[in-house]
């Protein structure tokens, strides 16, 4: 194997439009820019490890090439997300004259929605100020959270999770660059602990692959701290069963002897549950206990406790349900 302790997600990331895994007609359309040489201002909206950021780099370097390094930046707004940045940092490279050959630049700000309100306004002005020297691609993760003014000024791109065909094939290219054996069940893992996200899906290959070059479905759920999906299942039927001294054992078992985060194990028995074919009232009271416990976890409640409790609510709904149905 090269260069296992180099940090694969950089090492693989494309810097090519054409290089990059699925979003073919964002691609395409962005490829458009490049061949007229011109570029609007962007708005990149999606969930996190999906491409945005992968887009802007490569996008840039294809406009600017030997000038790609003078006449693009990249800030996070999730550092600095006040007003201050955008009057100095922003405005500033805003200003400034493209080099070389460039007749704007690019700044592109990640994470925009953790810019304040005052923060976006004021941004709004510098687009409109500057729009010639410079052309601005925002990315969030919510565009609801950037203002209209913002929104209405830019060509918006909706980044969708990768498919799992997408991540699989990625992940047999890497594998196979590796060195690595990746057995058709440890991909079906990885494939279902990344949820379309890019970065997750690798990270999760090469922590595993630090270990071994043989890789496995139980090294990957042992290295990424995640409950198979049979575990998951195990837990729900215990509750729906009425069994809660199992389904607490069981939970028990995955929260402190392997050590999966309360949160984490939340979002997978929602994967769960919506795929059930139950009752459709007790699926709603669940979803709904689901949701009740992962406020009250976000708000600071004891997360151990709160998933006892997520269980207990789980089995009264089934035996609630269960005593509807023969009255």
């Amino acid at each position: 194997m090269e260069d296992i302790h180099g940090i694969w997600i950089e090492k693989y990331r494309p810097s090519r439009l054409s290089e990059m895994v699925g979003h073919k007609d964002i691609v395409e359309r962005l490829s458009s820019y490049v061949r007229q040489g011109t570029l609007p201002h962007l708005l990149f909206t999606g969930s996190p490890g999906v491409g945005k950021t992968t887009a802007a780099v490569a996008l840039a370097r294809e406009l600017f090439g030997e000038d790609y390094g003078m006449n693009f930046r990249e800030l996070n707004a999730s550092d600095e997300r006040g007003i201050d940045v955008v009057r100095n940092q922003i405005k500033q490279f805003a200003r400034t004259t493209p080099m070389g050959a460039s007749t704007f630049k690019v700044l592109f700000l990640d994470e925009a929605d953790a810019l304040t309100t005052d923060a976006q306004a004021a941004l709004r002005r510098t687009m409109e100020n500057y729009a010639q020297s410079c052309r601005f691609i925002l990315s969030c993760n919510y565009s609801s959270k950037i203002i209209d003014p913002i929104q209405s000024r830019c060509a918006i791109y909706r980044f969708r999770p990768l498919t799992a065909e997408d991540v699989g094939e990625e992940i047999r290219r890497i594998a196979a660059n590796e060195g690595l054996t990746v057995t058709p069940e440890a991909k079906d893992a990885i494939v279902y602990i990344a949820q379309g996200d890019m970065r997750k899906a690798i990270n999760a290959l090469q922590g595993a692959a630090i270990i071994t070059s043989d890789i496995t479905a139980e090294r990957i759920y042992e290295i990424t701290s995640n409950a198979r999906p049979e575990e998951i299942e195990a837990l729900i039927s215990l509750s729906l069963d009425g069994d809660f001294e199992g389904a607490e054992r069981h939970l028990s078992s995955l929260l402190r002897d392997r050590g999966i985060a309360p949160t984490e194990l939340l979002g997978q028995c929602y994967r769960f549950i919506l795929t059930m074919e139950i009752d459709r009232m007790l699926k709603v009271e669940m979803i709904d206990h689901l949701g009740e416990a992962d406020y009250r976890i976000s708000e600071g409640a004891h997360s151990d406790l709160q998933m006892e409790a997520l269980i207990a609510r789980f089995v009264l709904s089934a035996m609630k349900r269960r005593g509807m149905d023969q009255s």
